[in-house]
């Protein structure tokens, strides 16, 4: 057997070995990010939607401070700079306004399944810009999810009416999709940390202008929704992501993908256990056209 054959061995070993335990880590990930959705509704009680996305990036960024520091993390290059303060912009500042402002009204379970659609806007981008060719199931896929958007922002109990809130939540999934696909060209000179780190904390400063009041407001929120606007920044916010880019790192994205898919159902779960909210039946037919729009052009489009 060759070194470089050896090598291989070791590492496909290695690989098998920490399986499980990476397994559970997209696990943890995953519900921390399906525990975001109802948080923001608990936090949204007592600050506007501009606050809950200033304060709860405020706290993630001092948390990534700390894990910088720790790990040693160089800053990044100052050409790199307007990259690293546009995908803060798009993937932190807009994507949470838009989210926020839309879950004043939308269950928190909806928003997950509206935002969960962001696959397929990145599979249009990339079709339209990117040169990346969709099957016809990618089509199939993607219209199926359009007509589950499509049901949840015009479905109501009353009848058929234009839901704006929703709609921005579908701008949300938007910023999230061209996030994602800002990051490519980064990852061949940085991290999954790195960028993460780096994003955060110039989509944190943009969030800034947005701060008028939030001291006055800090002083008269309740503890719990303070609590829930630091579990926020510290678990979904930090450690979310620090998870995630420890998954990427042993394993390949189209298998990471699919607990991606989870994150709508476990919304549901702990929105119901947390803050007894149950998205109208509509709703949920419309979320579940829209993860099976996602399904079909992750696997077959």
């Amino acid at each position: 057997m060759t070194d470089t054959q050896t090598k291989k061995h070791a590492t496909a070993t290695r690989a098998k070995k920490h399986a499980p335990l990476i397994l559970i880590v997209a696990g943890l990930a995953t519900v921390l990010w399906a525990s975001a959705f109802p948080a923001i509704k608990v936090a949204l009680k007592e600050f506007s939607p501009y606050h809950v996305a200033l304060l709860r990036y405020g706290v993630a960024s001092v948390a990534l401070a700390v894990v910088a520091l720790a790990k040693r993390l160089p800053l990044p290059a100052v050409k790199d700079l307007p990259a690293f303060l546009l995908l803060g912009f798009v993937g932190f500042t807009v994507y949470n306004i838009a989210l926020n402002y839309g879950q004043v009204t939308v269950p928190a379970a909806t928003s997950s399944f509206i935002v969960a659609s962001a696959p397929i806007w990145m599979a249009i981008i990339a079709a339209l810009f990117l040169g990346e060719k969709l099957k016809p199931f990618g089509w199939f896929g993607i219209i199926l999810s359009f007509i589950g958007v499509g049901i949840i922002a015009l479905g109501s109990v009353g009848g058929i009416k234009l839901n704006v809130r929703a709609l921005a939540i579908l701008g949300a999934s938007m910023a999230s999709a061209l996030y994602s696909l800002g990051q490519k060209p980064l990852l061949k000179r940085y991290s999954p940390l790195q960028i993460v780190t780096y994003a955060i904390w110039c989509g944190t400063l943009l969030l800034m202008p947005f701060g008028g009041g939030v001291t006055e407001g800090i002083r008269n929120a309740s503890l719990s929704t303070m609590l829930s606007i630091i579990y926020m920044g510290v678990f979904p916010g930090a450690i979310g992501y620090i998870l995630w880019s420890m998954v990427l790192s042993r394993m390949p994205a189209s298998k990471a993908g699919v607990f991606l898919y989870m994150i709508p159902v476990i919304a549901l779960v702990i929105s119901w256990l947390w803050i007894g909210e149950i998205p109208s039946l509509i709703s949920a037919l419309g979320g579940v056209l829209i993860v099976a729009g996602v399904i079909t052009v992750n696997t077959a489009g």
